[in-house]
């Protein structure tokens, strides 16, 4: 009898137990569902509290008023339910609760004993007991490339208006707020946004807000983080100020002012913008320094954000490993509550991961998410030593040159040790100028080797270059010796003249080189220096027709329905966004690249950084068209990209070589979704491919392998839907991972423009896989939706994907693409 109220009421609850000592073992992070509807899908039912759901499928732009009566009674019960539960369970003291989730799930988080977790398995309603989770980070000129400045922006007002009012949550590492990308000095004043509720919290040294009307709300979530014992207050800062660098950085390119100059070493690189300028930026701190984040905190970021009123939530994480328990890839709390988001009418951008160029190393995978894959463009960074032999060495540095027409003598740090019993500091490193002889290095060019210190970020290229300062070097060449294939290296901006030859070979002409020129002594001692050179400029780029191309780091699909690596019949990534060697914002508290230590601006790369371009397009959108779905905004970016680069020629796709050198090769939707992104063509789409709650549900229910019971789990509902093949899911693309003989695969589009139209619609596939489109040709009246099939047949078994795609061309210019994707099989 001590548990009626929680069978008839039948809540879902989210319980994350956390690592430390509590009654009976070692306490661990589970993650308990139980029945039940949280406020986002609660439909009524239970005496005196009134139904809470959005229904997203009925008004696109129905969105939870958080503040309502309704609400608050509502999410008020939940928590008091929570508490109930565990104080009937368990004795006061021997667990402590870390958050309720009421809005997009429906639990708790929760610190206590592995032997409680299973008592709260066994325990009547609940559903499944998973252990929490680590997430990591994924770690300006890019509105140029992208042709925000003459395409875009005037047709929203110009940068001075571009995404106003759209707010942007990130969840990430916090955010620097003095920084002059967030700042309101000579900008317009910002007015309230009557529709966001978020708060801002107020720095804890200063006591002062973290909010300044571009900012418009700050928070930070560390309850499961301080709970497992990986927090520290005094460097990962208790507050939502960015200890980190990465959270300032993702902000700024997604909504960062307009033309603010990158300044580093006395050069300017360029006026740095987000793609949103006049966009908010609402931070949800659950990152942080040295650990990155737990699901748990996370989790309860993404729930206030969108109980905020965020339009557009930025992801730039991924989680370190699978989940424990859940096989599906789709359902998990993480997968679970964006869902909830998009019920919500929040559009989420979330990077796809680094873990390229190996096929099925993506990280997100459902199909209501946004996944972003990362290019690089058309701006390469070069710089050259030569030597006093006349060879030219190509490297990288992003420095000053020499002095015109002058050489100076190269000294090779392994030469000029103050002392021999040094050696166990890694002198080579050139990290600690107190290692190395002065008088040998002043007015000459240091030589340093670039050892696994450099990869493991306890070396810096930055700190080389403090080091050859202090010792009076007029510059510094960083050798790289050995190297494993595909290594990525990044230009670093430094203040002396200085680079890094990355090409083992290279390095090895300059060793021979300075060898040959420096004669020794029968101890091996250096008697004179007599190897010269000098280094040239390089701080301005050289732009490339070859741009964009898939960056070596894009995670790739196919994307997998389950962690047997089992493939799903869903595209992922679904897009390719600039992602690669990124001007913007840092932190001065930022360690997160050691090369950036204590200054204003990073130029970094990874998908982390391609995620908010996408967010700041999305925001654009949303500021153009405020009535579309998170699915419509999805399907403009998607079905308007490009998957030529900027010469006309198909994208290429950067892949390991069996020798050291990396090889480009024909990009596939594998490597870049649909294509890379085309704001200017995405604000006017023609047609798009709208989908919503119930549609996911169907894609979940129809895909083989995912249990019904699982599904009920975390969506509360049941599966009685009529996809009947989750290739039917409305997305714009067509994936078919295991095609027998012939298959239909069905499409609805509705003609956003504001006139009829008439597409004529064209496909073409490889020749293993047949493709048929029915009907050739389609009328539709402004705001109307049309039905198209496509029939695809396998001609011949290969063992590979076909690729291909459906076009359908207007009458009045609107072009709209879909890949299609299809691995033939006999039976």
């Amino acid at each position: 009898m001590r548990l009626w109220w929680f069978l008839e009421f039948g809540c879902v609850f989210i319980v994350v137990l956390l690592f430390g000592l509590v009654k009976f073992g070692k306490a661990e992070v589970y993650i308990v569902t139980v029945e039940g509807e949280p406020i986002i899908s609660y439909k009524g039912g239970i005496d005196g509290f009134e139904a809470t759901a959005v229904e997203s499928d009925d008004d696109d732009d129905e969105k939870l008023d958080s503040t309502s009566e309704v609400v608050v009674s509502y999410a008020r019960h939940l928590e008091k339910r929570h508490d109930m539960l565990l104080g009937m369970l368990f004795e006061r003291g021997t667990y402590n609760k870390l958050y309720s989730y009421r809005h997009l799930i429906n639990g708790f988080a929760v610190h206590l004993s592995p032997e409680q977790a299973e008592t709260l398995r066994h325990a009547p309603g609940v559903k499944s007991v998973e252990r929490d989770w680590k997430v990591k980070r994924l770690t300006t000129h890019t509105p140029q490339f992208l042709g925000l400045p003459t395409g875009v922006w005037p047709t929203g007002g110009g940068y001075e208006r571009a995404g106003e009012d759209i707010v942007i949550g990130f969840v990430d590492s916090g955010i620097y707020p003095h920084h002059p990308s967030f700042t309101t000095h000579n900008t317009e004043p910002y007015g309230p946004v009557s529709r966001y509720r978020g708060k801002c919290e107020v720095d804890p040294d200063t006591k002062r807000s973290f909010c300044n009307g571009k900012i418009i709300g700050a928070q930070h979530f560390a309850q499961a983080a301080i709970a497992a014992g990986a927090f520290n207050p005094s460097i990962d800062f208790d507050s939502p100020l960015d200890g980190d660098g990465h959270g300032s950085h993702t902000a700024s390119i997604a909504a960062g002012r307009n033309g603010i100059p990158v300044r580093m070493h006395g050069h300017e690189f360029g006026k740095a913008s987000g793609m949103a300028p006049r966009a908010r930026i609402a931070v949800y701190k659950a990152l942080y320094r040295l650990f990155g984040g737990f699901i748990a905190d996370v989790v309860a970021a993404i729930d206030q954000a969108v109980h905020d009123g965020v339009d557009i939530l930025s992801l730039s994480v991924g989680p370190n490993s699978p989940p424990s328990n859940t096989k599906t890839t789709f359902l998990n709390p993480f997968d679970a509550t964006l869902l909830g988001a998009v019920k919500a009418g929040v559009f989420v951008a979330q990077a796809a991961g680094n873990g390229g160029p190996f096929p099925k190393s993506l990280v997100s995978y459902s199909p209501w998410i946004a996944t972003v894959a990362a290019a690089i463009d058309d701006r390469r960074y070069k710089n050259h030593l030569i030597l006093g032999n006349g060879k030219i060495l190509a490297g990288l540095g992003l420095s000053p040159s020499t002095r015109l027409n002058q050489t100076y003598t190269l000294v090779a740090a392994t030469d000029v040790l103050l002392d021999s019993s040094v050696t166990k500091y890694s002198p080579t490193d050139c990290q600690r100028p107190e290692l190395l002889n002065k008088n040998l290095i002043k007015g000459n060019i240091l030589l340093c080797g670039y050892s696994y210190n450099f990869v493991i970020g306890s070396a810096s290229i930055k700190q080389v270059s403090e080091t050859a300062k202090a010792l009076g070097a007029v510059g510094f060449v960083l050798c790289v010796e050995n190297v494993s294939p595909g290594t990525k290296f990044d230009p670093v901006p430094v203040g002396i003249p200085g680079i890094l030859i990355t090409d083992a070979s290279k390095s090895k002409e300059l060793i021979d080189y300075y060898n040959i020129s420096t004669p020794r002594d029968w101890t091996g001692r250096v008697k004179t220096f007599e190897g010269t050179g000098k280094i040239e400029d390089g701080l301005m780029p050289i732009l490339h027709k070859s741009a964009p191309q898939v960056a070596m780091f894009s995670a790739r699909g196919p994307n997998i329905k389950d962690f047997s690596f089992q493939e799903a019949d869903l595209l992922k990534p679904d897009i390719l966004a600039p992602g690669s060697l990124i001007w913007a914002a840092w932190s001065l508290n930022g360690t997160d690249e050691p090369n950036y230590v204590g200054e204003g601006f990073a130029m970094i790369s990874g998908t982390s950084m391609a995620a908010p371009h996408i967010a700041g397009i999305a925001a654009l959108i949303k500021q153009k068209h405020p009535h579309w779905s998170p699915a419509a905004i999805k399907s403009a970016l998607m079905t308007t990209s490009t998957t030529l680069d900027r010469a006309g020629n198909p994208i290429l796709a950067q892949l390991y070589s069996e020798t050291e050198a990396m090889k480009l090769v024909k990009a596939t939707p594998f490597d870049y979704g649909s294509g890379h992104v085309n704001p200017r063509a995405a604000l006017d789409p023609g047609l798009i491919f709208d989908a919503g709650y119930e549609d996911y549900l169907g894609f979940l229910c129809t895909t083989p392998g995912i249990d019904v019971h699982e599904i009920k789990n975390y969506t509360n509902s049941p599966c009685n839907n009529t996809m009947g093949h989750p290739s039917n899911l409305n997305t714009p693309s067509i994936t078919i991972s295991h095609l027998v003989r012939s298959q239909i695969v069905t499409r609805t589009v509705t003609n956003v423009a504001d006139e009829e139209e008439t597409y004529v619609i064209t496909a073409r596939m490889q020749p293993a896989v047949a493709i048929d489109v029915n009907p050739p040709a389609m009328t539709i009246k402004a705001s109307a939706s049309r039905r198209f099939t496509v029939t695809l047949t396998v001609r011949s078994v290969t063992g590979t994907y076909s690729f291909g795609e459906v076009l359908m061309k207007g009458s009045r210019g609107h072009k709209v693409r879909i890949p299609v994707l299809a691995n033939g099989y006999s039976r």
